[in-house]
């Protein structure tokens, strides 16, 4: 298994706040489908960032979400 790091911005369709993070998983090797990846991100991380910036009376969709992956590279400790 080969651990990840990339860094990404998410945008929601209706919420005008950027997230500007990091995301680190595990692979197996391989070259890393980017498609795959932002949806991962979006499950795992966006939309519980957009969730507690909204509060409880705004449903969050993930549909509502994009992910751009700036960098990304095999993550060395």
């Amino acid at each position: 298994m080969t651990t990840y790091i990339a860094q990404f911005v998410a945008q929601h369709r209706l919420i005008q706040i950027e997230q500007n993070s990091i995301f680190t998983w595990q692979q197996e090797g391989g070259d890393v489908d980017k498609e795959l990846l932002q949806d991962k991100i979006i499950r795992e991380s966006s939309i519980y960032f957009y969730r507690l910036i909204a509060g409880k009376g705004y449903t969050i969709e993930k549909e509502d979400i994009s992910v751009t992956v700036w960098k990304l590279m095999p993550f060395l400790d």
